[in-house]
């Protein structure tokens, strides 16, 4: 068993196939994760603008 599982990953490690699609994958997974911070981020700062611009208007 253990020679079977060992032979079929040094296969999988040699097997260029797919590996354009599974890097892909990672920078899309890395791109949704960096806007999704980015937005996070922007929304506090912006939320936190809107506060201070209203508390600033007479009443």
């Amino acid at each position: 068993m253990y020679n079977k599982l060992l032979k079929e990953w040094i296969r999988f490690r040699h097997c260029d196939d797919g590996a354009t699609l599974v890097e892909y994958g990672v920078a899309l997974g890395l791109a949704i994760a960096l806007g999704a911070g980015a937005l996070a981020t922007l929304g506090t700062e912006v939320g936190g603008s809107m506060t201070a611009a209203g508390n600033a208007l007479p009443d």
